[in-house]
């Protein structure tokens, strides 16, 4: 009878302390480092930046700043800076496509503290990116 008084409190305490080991690992919170994706992309407002679009696509890409810049073509490997000179206050679009309709993807990055450097790269698995907007917050946004 003692045994077996053994083995029930024996199973009874495995029972419970791997029932909250489990229950505490997966309860434990992690840092916002181990989580979190990176940090969005934001400017002051206000502030005066450049971007630098960047074509990493096999094709001509097309970019339009609308009410500013017309059409362009940028080739394979090509740069180009553009300036955004009346900063962050108003909102601002940058359009790019491909004249036959290929999807893109846009990678932004901000190397420095006044460059937005925008990588336009083939997309294969989804419709892709067709531009960049920045807010007059700051924040940039891909659509």
């Amino acid at each position: 009878m003692y045994q077996l008084k053994s083995i029930c409190a024996t199973l009874i305490a495995t029972t419970l302390i791997l029932g909250v080991t489990e229950y505490h690992r997966s309860s434990l919170a992690g840092t916002c480092a181990s989580q979190c994706g990176p940090r969005p992309i934001q400017f002051t407002p206000g502030q005066r930046i450049r971007i630098q679009v960047v074509n990493r696509t096999y094709r001509e890409v097309k970019l339009q700043k609308p009410f500013i810049l017309d059409p362009v073509s940028l080739k394979h490997g090509d740069e180009m800076l553009l300036e955004h000179g009346d900063g962050t206050l108003d909102n601002a679009s940058l359009l790019f496509w491909h004249e036959n309709g290929y999807a893109i993807k846009a990678t932004v990055s901000k190397p420095n503290f006044a460059t937005l450097r925008v990588e336009l790269r083939p997309e294969r698995r989804t419709r892709g990116d067709r531009s960049i907007y920045i807010l007059d917050n700051g924040r940039i946004q891909i659509l």
